[in-house]
Order: structure tokens, then C-alpha cells, then sequence
């Protein structure tokens, strides 16, 4: 009876705000039966919005139990309002990069039915996530495969309140004096809990196995790996990809599995700190007979079963007219860069990739031949972002975009030469295995948090167990626990997981 009088309470305090816009002259008493029929639902579910909606403004409640299944709208307007947020967001990335991109033409069930046709030809089961930060609340949305879209608002949950804590995550991760400790953790939990607690059930329901994340402005250098659900990391639940917006990114699914693979490098610079595992990590990529340039250190036998056909070209070979000429010889799909990259403020002149005599900056990405063939992965293996620079985030989560390529790994942050060695090794054998390039890099990481990818004074063992001896250069070096998320987190797979 008290929860009665308290819904009735409530129904007449909207009651006299309704009947404000309750045109004159009509009946009132089926406006009240209408009314008494909504309270008799009330109270048959227990549900109580109102209760809901005051407690959700006091932040006395989580994203999960505020709005359950929440849909804004009939289903063809939520369709039709996804296609609009898509827009807004191609616009970003347009006037970032300064020229035209892919027009925007998906609803958000069109979004839905791609995704059935996607995960049918890769025997994988994907659902595109968007978390767009407002002024004083955090717009949520979930397409699954078939499904209509899903919306919650996490009222009350400011923007400033949200990348505050996106900055503090940020921190705890990349403090050197902390990377025997678990700092990290609070931070990365209360962030899961905004973001991904209100879909939980809706993606285990839908045996979901991979996120497509489109973060809006704060958002997008967000290590999403390391979100903790407190038992476990995000990434040990599911593949991951960033993309600028769904109608961005090429959706084709074209196995890499026999893929060739171009492997360039430096380990010297005159002017930036030397990259000394490089040499290795090309070799252990690649095995192409002959390595091209200078090279140092080798990989066992053991390793080989693990390398891809294809070529390297390390410091005075890797020049920038070099790696036109290897794409204008259409041989490879997989390009990967082993060299210093820089994701910073401003225009996008200003981040670039290094090469041993120039600089590649990211707005002449676009002239090179990325397309014909279509690369299907481009790899940055020693980059970093200006963390919460919104320009340098455009850049990063837009890489793949706008080069061309279909894919694209690169980092937050700049890991030890050590921790990048084992992680790249890691990720091309499993790359040969994995349904797709995110569960791919999903299982690099799973093998780092639990210790089966890990530097010994033996080397670099693999997830199977496979060693790699290292150069006497790199034996020298203190031994890294690489089960910490600042060697694995930063990694991020940009644009099309699959």
C-alpha cells in the first residue's frame, strides 16, 4: 500500500502538467481511466519510473538498472536518429582531414542486417557500441546483429566528471613508479560500470564475441582493453576495434591468413631515440630468405612456423620512396612500419610516421597507393597519441580511414622496446589462426595478463612456448612483467576488426 501511494503521488503531480497541453472542451474522464490503466501496470512489473529517473538524476544508481532496454522513439526513428549521429561524426573526421569522405547512407537497421551477413562469413558474432559524452549526461547506443538499436542515457554523468576519469585511467597506466601495482584498477572499473554495465546483459543474451567501439570527442584514446568488470579486463570477454563511424569503415571480409607481408624499419635515428629491437622484430615477422638493409639478431628454428612470406627493409633501405615502390608492386596486403609515429594537436601535418630520410605525415597519407590492391592491415608498432588532445585523437582513431587501408594497430603510448617485440611477435602467429585481426590481437593480450607471453633471461617465449632468442643488445635490459596493461593496453585495432 506504500509503494501504491507513492506511485499514485507521483501520477498526480504529472497529472496538472499534462492537462496543460490537454486540449479544452474534451472529456477528462478517459484522460483519468488512461491514467489508472498506467498505474495498474506499474504496479503488476513493480517497475516505477519515477523513482528511477530521481534516483538516476542523484547518481544513486548504475547505468544497468536506469533504463533497461530503453528505446527513444519508435524503431524506425532510432534508426533513422543513428544514421544522423553517424553524420555528425563523419563531419568531425572531415573537417579534420580537410576533404571529403565516404557518404553516410546506413540507418542504424541497416547497421543490423550488415552485421548478420558479417558475422555469418566470419563465424564471429559482432554489435557496434557508441558512447557519445554530452554536457551532463552519456549517450549510449547498441546495435546487435538483427536487432533494433538500443539507447541509455546515463543522466547525471557530466562530460567533465567522464574524462576526468578517462585521464586519471590514462595516468595510472603510463606511470613508470606504478607498474608493479594495480593503481589502475578503480578507475578502470567505475569506467566500465558507465559504460558498458548498461549493455551487459543485452550482449551476453546475444553471445556477442565482438565490439565495434565509436567513442565520441574525450573518448577515443581510451585504452577500452583495460575496462574491468572486476573480475575481469574487457578484452578477456571480448574483441575490440575503434572506428571513426560504422559507415566509415570497410566492411568486406577478406581472410589475411596467406597474406604477404611488408616489414620496414629503423633501429638508428639522428634525432629521436634508437628503436634497438627492431632489427628482431622484422626478422621474426618476416621470413623472406634474405633480409634487405642492415639486420642484426635472428630468430630459432622454433619461430618458424610462426613467420610470413614476404620482404624487409631496415634503416637506410627504409626510405619513404622505398615503401612507394614496394606498393606500386601490388605484392603486399599487410604493411608493417616498425619506426617512431607521432598522433599530435592541430592538423594533421603534424603527426606523421618517421622514416630514415623523411617524414610521412598523416595528411599525405592519402597519395600513397594503399588501395590497389586494398591493404588490409598497416601496422604501427612504435607510436604514440597526445593523450585527450581531441585533434591527436582524430588522427589516431581515423588512421585507417584515411590512408585507405582497411585496418589498421597502432598504440596510445610509446611501450618498451621489449614489450613491443613480444607483443608483435605474439600477434603475427596468432594472426595466422585467429578469425580476425581483433581476436587476434585479443589473444595477444589474454596471453600477456596471464603470463604465457613473457621476456626471460632465455628470450622471448610465445604462447606456446616457443622462444626467441634476443640480440646480446637486448639481454642486458631488466627483465618486464608484461602481465601490466602499460605493455598491452595501448595497443589498439583501428577501423574494421575483422
Amino acid at each position: 500500500m506504500k509503494r501504491l501511494h507513492q506511485i499514485k503521488v507521483n501520477l498526480d503531480q504529472l497529472v496538472p502538467a499534462i492537462r496543460l497541453r490537454h486540449r479544452a472542451g474534451r472529456s477528462r474522464r478517459p484522460f483519468k481511466a488512461v491514467l489508472w490503466f498506467i498505474l495498474a501496470i506499474f504496479l503488476f512489473t513493480g517497475f516505477d519510473p519515477f523513482m528511477t529517473v530521481a534516483q538516476a538524476r542523484e547518481g544513486q544508481i548504475s547505468g544497468q538498472d536506469y533504463g533497461q532496454n530503453l528505446l527513444l522513439g519508435d524503431s524506425s526513428d532510432l534508426s533513422a536518429n543513428v544514421m544522423k549521429m553517424e553524420e555528425r561524426l563523419e563531419t568531425e573526421y572531415e573537417n579534420h582531414f580537410q576533404r571529403n569522405l565516404a557518404e553516410v547512407s546506413f540507418t542504424g537497421q541497416d547497421i543490423a542486417n550488415i552485421l548478420l551477413e558479417i558475422n555469418r562469413k566470419t563465424n564471429t558474432k559482432s554489435a557496434v557500441f557508441w558512447a557519445i559524452p554530452e554536457a551532463d549526461y552519456l549517450h549510449l547506443v547498441l546495435v546487435l546483429p538483427g536487432q533494433q538499436p538500443m539507447v541509455k542515457d546515463i543522466q547525471g554523468l557530466t562530460r567533465e566528471q567522464l574524462l576526468q576519469k578517462v585521464r586519471e585511467l590514462q595516468l595510472e597506466l603510463t606511470n613508470p613508479r606504478k607498474l608493479a601495482t594495480e593503481s589502475y584498477l578503480p578507475a578502470a572499473q567505475k569506467l566500465y560500470q558507465w559504460m558498458i554495465q548498461p549493455f551487459e546483459a543485452a550482449l551476453q543474451t546475444a553471445n556477442v564475441d565482438t565490439l565495434l567501439f565509436c567513442m565520441g570527442k574525450g573518448l577515443r584514446s581510451l585504452p577500452i582493453a583495460v575496462l574491468h568488470d572486476g573480475q575481469q579486463f574487457l578484452v578477456e570477454k571480448y574483441s575490440l576495434s575503434l572506428i571513426p563511424a560504422f559507415n566509415l569503415i570497410n566492411t568486406a571480409y577478406n581472410p589475411v591468413k596467406t597474406a604477404k607481408v611488408l616489414a620496414m624499419g629503423a633501429s638508428e635515428f639522428t634525432q629521436l631515440n634508437p628503436l634497438p629491437a627492431v632489427p628482431i622484430e622484422l626478422s621474426t615477422i618476416v621470413n623472406s630468405g634474405t633480409n634487405s638493409g642492415n639486420s642484426s639478431g635472428s630468430s630459432s628454428d622454433a619461430a618458424l612456423s610462426s613467420q610470413w612470406l614476404g620482404q624487409t627493409f631496415l634503416n637506410q633501405a627504409f626510405t619513404l620512396e622505398n615503401l612507394k615502390t614496394q606498393l606500386a608492386s601490388k605484392a603486399f596486403r599487410i604493411i608493417h612500419l616498425a619506426t617512431h609515429a607521432e598522433f599530435q594537436s592541430g592538423s594533421p601535418k603534424n603527426s606523421y610516421i618517421q622514416f630514415w630520410d623523411a617524414q610521412l605525415h598523416l595528411s599525405q597519407m592519402p597519395e600513397l597507393n594503399w588501395r590497389n590492391p586494398s591493404v588490409e592491415l598497416l601496422v604501427l608498432s612504435a607510436c604514440r597519441t597526445a593523450l585527450g588532445n581531441q585533434e591527436a585523437e582524430l588522427g589516431f582513431a581515423g588512421l585507417a580511414l584515411n590512408s585507405g587501408v582497411k585496418s589498421a594497430l597502432a598504440s596510445f603510448w610509446s611501450v618498451s622496446d621489449l614489450g613491443t617485440l613480444a607483443l608483435m611477435g605474439e600477434f603475427y602467429k596468432q594472426l595466422k589462426i585467429a578469425p580476425s585481426k581483433a581476436a587476434a590481437l585479443r589473444q595477444v593480450q589474454i596471453g600477456m595478463i596471464q603470463g604465457r607471453v613473457q621476456i626471460s633471461e632465455a628470450g622471448l617465449q610465445l604462447s606456446d612456448g616457443k622462444q626467441i632468442e634476443l640480440p646480446i643488445a637486448l639481454t642486458n635490459l631488466p627483465i618486464e612483467n608484461l602481465s601490466h596493461p602499460f605493455y598491452w593496453a595501448a595497443f589498439t585495432m583501428i577501423s574494421s576488426p575483422w
